[in-house]
């Protein structure tokens, strides 16, 4: 809900409430975002090496960083009425204080479903309700946030800024998402407990070196990071490309908020259906599966994306696809980072994902900087109601094939992966030395 309300109005809350020139703003937003994908590893890092004073890694942070996160998403949407200057220079290390503390929460959400408990199942299920609860939190977001922005006094009834309040009326809304975030982790912290402890209780620092070594001698790891690049990059081309769609090929804005319903609703039903599906085909069979459906949702929209039914099935067979591959990767993650422990000794739950995070976040990146330069080579002009041809043809480019190959890279990965016969091997080994193996 809190990442849905600063991806809907933060740059333009920028642009259009602290007048900072549009080129300005996306430069906050993309060193903003290199800065996200740096700190990553560096936090994990620090928290591999940290233990609380009850003993656990992860979970504390979820009580510790609750009010600074929340604080932090209020001073996003501050106006402090100084000069263009300052004003960008106080966003820009406002947007980092805020990534560096939504990273330190971030590592709960992200680890616990491998320290709550060793049994697959339950981690699977932990995995489907996390992704159930975010596409209903980005639902809740994209309902409740405009109604607050006008009970506020930030946009009148046509959605339009209204002068004098609508300053106040952001902050006021960033407070109600402040309290969002300080409910939410708290909820977290006080409803979960690190389970699952190091085979060896090695308190011996990690070093860098150390830690990235673990990573890459980890097969599963590293082609689970390739996973995870190629859902991030299919989510932000998709994503960021079907407003341009619904707005300059169907003609109409309030096009993509049908698309996105659809894509947010299937993704729900898919979300909750990934547990059989999984127990009925295994791991890698169901990975395979997201990933064909994805491929073949492109074929329709390829050979004819000015159809109605092919965007709408594009949507659906997207839906079905990154929401299997979301429950897949982060289950995937659970159990790499029992199989580093296993060889190294030590459990690094949290250095697993951030250290991912950032190949992801860097290739999110790099496919943002793509669709944005693709448009601009392609003669986008934003004052023009009609795009030209070619603008038309790139933007049904990134919602078609583009997306389509890095799919089949996915593929290529997915069939290159074995963690459950690596799984399998760990626990062939840990029973031969007599070690209890969970199901």
């Amino acid at each position: 809900m809190v990442y849905q309300f600063k991806s809907l109005y933060y740059l333009f809350f920028l642009t259009n409430v602290l007048k900072i020139d549009v080129l300005a703003a996306g430069l906050i937003l993309t060193i903003g975002t290199i800065w996200d994908a740096i700190n990553d590893p560096l936090i994990g890092f620090w928290s591999v090496n940290h233990k609380f004073k009850n003993g656990e890694r992860c979970r504390p942070f979820a009580l510790w960083f609750a009010v600074p996160w929340a604080l932090s998403v209020v001073a996003l949407f501050c106006d402090f009425r100084t000069s263009q200057t300052i004003t960008v220079i106080l966003a820009l290390v406002i947007y980092f204080i805020f990534e560096s503390f939504n990273t330190f929460v971030a590592i709960p959400y992200n680890s616990m479903g491998g320290l709550a408990t060793d049994r697959d199942e339950d981690r699977r299920s932990i995995n489907v309700y996390r992704n159930l609860g975010g596409c209903l939190g980005s639902g809740i977001g994209a309902v409740a946030c405009l109604p607050l922005l006008k009970v506020f006094g930030a946009l009148d009834e046509s959605g339009n800024l209204i002068d004098g309040s609508s300053a106040r009326g952001f902050l006021l809304t960033a407070m109600v998402m402040g309290a969002v975030c300080v409910i939410g982790s708290l909820a977290h912290y006080f409803t979960t407990r690190e389970r699952v402890r190091q085979i060896a209780d090695d308190e011996d620092h990690v070093s860098p070196l150390a830690a990235a070594s673990m990573l890459l001698r980890c097969r599963s790891w590293v082609l689970n990071m390739f996973y995870i690049i190629c859902y991030g990059v299919n989510n932000v081309l998709i994503m960021s490309s079907i407003t341009y769609y619904a707005t300059y090929v169907m003609g109409s804005t309030a096009a993509a908020t049908a698309i996105q319903a659809v894509y947010l609703v299937v993704s729900i039903v898919t979300t909750l259906l990934v547990g059989p599906l999984d127990r009925l085909l295994g791991r890698k069979r169901t990975m395979l599966f997201g990933a064909a459906v994805l491929v073949l949702g492109k074929i329709w929209f390829v050979l004819d994306p000015w159809s109605t039914g092919a965007i709408y099935t594009n949507a659906v067979t997207v839906g079905i696809g990154l929401a299997i591959a979301f429950v897949m990767f982060n289950t995937n993650r659970n159990n790499i980072a029992d199989l580093i422990e296993w060889s190294s000794g030590r459990r690094i739950d949290s250095l697993v994902s951030t250290g991912d995070n950032l190949a992801a976040k860097l290739a999110q990146a790099g496919a943002t900087q793509l669709l944005t330069v693709a448009l601009h080579l392609s003669g986008f002009n934003e004052a023009l109601p009609a795009q030209p041809a070619a603008t038309l043809d790139t933007i049904n480019a990134l919602l078609g094939w583009v997306p389509g190959l890095v799919t089949l890279v996915m593929l290529a990965v997915l069939l290159a992966m074995d963690i459950e016969g690596d799984m399998r091997r760990m626990k062939q080994e840990k029973a031969a030395r007599g070690i209890p193996v969970s199901g």
